[in-house]
């Protein structure tokens, strides 16, 4: 896995995110604290604005002071592949190890278009062994270990995602107390319940305490704004899908084979189906966290087995010498390979045109923000929804759109835009061609950069 993240490392760093999320843990690791209000727009300057991300930013950040952009794309990669290793090891204990591959593979097939240098991949070993840990404890009809905090307060600096590792508690703990003995209700109950606790003060273990939570919270209050960003979007299945693969192939196998499971875990199934199908970014949780739920029913009522029994023992030997051939395989590699973002999501001309122009308040298309960022140019707008609002957001894509020419020529006038950076197929590159007191200075088959006219400056 690891070796064939960094052979394609470039896919990695198809995000556009990746750059403001690097410039952002700059900024920490320079000024030694916390952002707490937005410093890179111009529209939402001084606004409150928390990251929830900020280790994750700084890790990438760091990588990137060390090794270019090769740092980040071995730090995800390093990522990933210990998930999937973790992953299997949890399978392997459980089942035979050619179940476990092939379930691993299915999982990766699945989740593979979301592996990206972002903070969610680096915090995806901690969602495992969260899982992982609650699951088990949850078949003993026991608490969770009070070990698994320091996890939760790790995951809440990590990425926003903790909240929904807090939200699991529930579902497992009702199907602790399903499956446990009536006298010992109860107490397994408050057991858990003070666990919860635990966790929820855990969470506040970050620079940001309670607002961690609340941020987590706005993203998901956006409304409509969800459907215009891929990742919050609705899975679509009117094109077939590795993802609709699997799920037809999950319906056939229950049919087939007459999985059983308890109401408690049916509906934890579902509600993670639920998660998948109403928003896309949540397919790779699905994949990874069903066969938790369901491992343990399907091995007992099939009768499944692990290859071997007792305590593995590590080999030190080779596993050192593995670690070692790996960091002098990702060391020659990368000093001879040349690793960079896509130029589709980094329109370096562009910006070198709109910096030599002296540029300072620029209309950017959407996909253009986290670049800018790390250009240091104020951005209208870039991928941080929850700064700028259902509202905000929503008037962007409709003026960029032509939907109201009106409400277009408002923006310009109302934001004092001297800049604009465009991708040539926004229906608005097309319309500032055409519109007095602006002029197009540069264009490639990334962007296009109109100036307003010298002679025009500041006149609206």
């Amino acid at each position: 896995m690891y070796a064939l993240l960094l052979v394609n490392g470039n896919a990695l760093l198809k995000d556009p995110d990746t750059h403001w999320h690097i410039a952002v843990g700059k900024w920490i690791l320079d000024h030694n604290t916390f952002p707490r209000f937005d410093t890179y727009s111009f529209t939402k300057a001084g606004e409150p604005w928390i990251s929830t991300a900020w280790l994750a930013q700084v890790l990438y950040a760091g990588s990137f002071e060390i090794g270019g952009w090769p740092g980040p794309i071995i730090l995800a990669a390093t990522c990933i592949a210990g998930t999937f290793a973790f992953f299997a090891f949890i399978l392997g204990r459980r089942i035979r190890s050619p179940y476990a591959i092939m379930i691993a593979l299915a999982v990766l097939a699945v989740s593979a278009s979301h592996f990206l240098a972002r903070p969610h991949v680096v915090a995806l070993p901690l969602m495992l062994a969260w899982v992982n840990g609650l699951v088990n404890a949850s078949e003993r009809r026991e608490p969770p270990s009070l070990w698994l905090l320091p996890l939760m307060a790790l995951w809440a600096n990590l990425h926003g995602g903790f909240v929904f590792g807090l939200a699991l508690i529930v579902p497992l703990a009702f199907d602790a107390w399903w499956h446990a003995e009536v006298s010992q209700r109860r107490s397994l109950t408050l057991r858990w319940v003070v666990f919860g606790a635990c966790a929820f003060v855990a969470c506040f273990a970050t620079p940001y305490g309670w607002g961690s939570i609340l941020a987590a919270r706005k993203i998901l209050a956006l409304g409509e704004l969800l459907n215009l960003i891929s990742e919050w979007s609705a899975a679509d299945f009117s094109q077939f899908s590795i993802f609709e693969g699997a799920i037809l192939a999950l319906i056939a196998c229950s049919l087939y084979f007459g999985l059983k499971l308890s109401p408690p875990r049916i509906l934890l199934v579902l509600g993670l189906f639920h998660m998948a199908l109403s928003h896309v970014r949540n397919a790779d949780i699905f994949a990874f966290l069903v066969p938790l739920v369901v491992l343990t029913p399907v091995a007992s009522q099939f009768g499944l087995k692990a290859d071997r029994t007792g305590k593995m023992i590590l080999p030190t030997v080779p596993a050192a010498m593995l670690v070692a051939s790996l960091g002098a395989s990702t060391w020659v590699f990368a000093a001879n390979h040349r690793f960079s973002p896509p130029l589709v999501h980094s329109p370096a001309a562009a910006v070198d045109v709109l910096k030599l122009k002296g540029a300072k308040r620029v209309l950017n298309d959407y996909p253009f923000g986290g670049y800018l960022i790390s250009r240091q140019i104020p951005v209208f707008i870039d991928s941080r929804a929850e700064l700028y609002g259902e509202q905000f957001v929503m008037a962007y894509f409709r003026a960029l759109q032509l939907r109201d020419v009106n409400q277009f020529l408002g923006l310009l006038k109302d934001y004092e835009i001297d800049a604009a950076l465009l991708m040539p197929a926004t229906p608005a590159a097309g319309l500032l061609d055409h519109l007095d007191g602006w002029q197009r200075v540069y264009s490639d088959e990334t962007a296009v950069v109109h100036i307003r006219n010298p002679e025009n400056a500041g006149k609206w």
